[in-house]
């Protein structure tokens, strides 16, 4: 069987591109190695989407692949082993299966970037995470620092605060880059104490986190903070290295796409966080899906 479009990543990109392929009837497989959701099923709470007041970001993944599921959108949960994208029918090899396609959307998104310093890989599950709403729970009536002062960090960390007695944001900066009224969440709570100018230099610990060694940027004054959890929210790295030099990406390793969404290989497009450019959110991914799923609808017409 050839699909007319073969979607990779099952995030919000993935699955609005989904929607609208299956709406113009092009027979569509998403793949996805973990399943569907992408980070939105890592978020705790989302605010920012339009006609949305608030919801979770495991329900609002849940209906966006529910939509999707309902006009008859095929989907496999394996990992992509090798890609061929050069001819003009792409072929993707999984652990799972071989497929076809005459169109490409690559939707993979981003993974969270390592601090990458002594003890972070030693403590993986066991005290160091990446993600508050998966481990969140595990941390009631403990202490914990989160690393980063972007949106995630204090969003998550304001969540974080449903489970802990006391959480530590700590930030290399004097301010925090989280828009404000996420700070203002963050500010007016008592279980969160900010400690700026400072970096996390190493996660100490025997058979699980125990303490941070943390160095203020400004006195290269070091301390040790006793915490039971560190979670890490320090920007994301795409998920591009299976692409295997085959797209044009920058020096980052996000795709590089035209307002069209189209890369530099006729009939593969890139959606979402993955490709360059300048505000990653699930509103913006949702609608780069859609434009890529139109454009491949639109070459696949003059397919011949």
């Amino acid at each position: 069987m050839i699909y007319d479009t073969i979607i990779i990543g099952a995030g919000p990109a993935g699955l609005a591109a989904a929607l609208y392929a299956a709406r113009a009837e092009l027979k569509t497989l998403l793949i996805d190695k973990q399943g569907p959701g992408g980070q939105a099923a890592t978020t705790h709470l989302v605010e920012n989407y339009p006609g949305v007041q608030s919801i979770t970001g495991p329900d609002l993944a849940s209906n966006m692949f529910a939509q999707v599921m309902e006009l008859g959108v095929e989907l496999v949960v394996e990992e992509i082993q090798n890609i061929s994208l050069d001819g003009k029918i792409k072929e993707i090899v999984t652990d799972g299966g071989e497929y076809k396609g005459k169109t490409v959307i690559i939707a993979t998104g981003v993974e969270p970037r390592k601090l990458g310093v002594a003890g972070e890989m030693t403590f993986r599950g066991r005290g160091v995470s990446y993600c508050a709403t998966c481990d969140g729970a595990f941390y009631k009536g403990k202490k914990v620092a989160v690393i980063g002062g972007g949106d995630s960090a204090v969003e998550e960390g304001n969540f974080l605060t449903r489970f802990v007695d006391k959480l530590y944001i700590i930030h290399r900066r004097s301010e925090l880059r989280a828009t404000k009224v996420i700070q203002k969440r963050a500010f007016d709570n008592p279980k969160i104490e900010f400690i700026l100018n400072s970096v996390v230099k190493e996660i100490k610990g025997d058979k699980k986190v125990e303490e941070i060694l943390i160095e203020n940027v400004e006195t290269g004054e070091k301390t040790n903070l006793k915490v039971d959890g560190v979670f890490i929210y320090v920007g994301n790295n795409p998920n591009t290295e299976f692409l295997k030099g085959q797209i044009n990406v920058d020096e980052l390793g996000y795709i590089i796409t035209n307002e069209d969404m189209e890369t530099n290989v006729p009939g593969v497009y890139a959606a979402g966080d993955v490709r360059v450019k300048s505000l990653r959110q699930i509103v913006t991914a949702a609608a780069d899906g859609a434009i890529a799923a139109v454009k491949a609808e639109k070459y696949i017409e003059t397919f011949k």
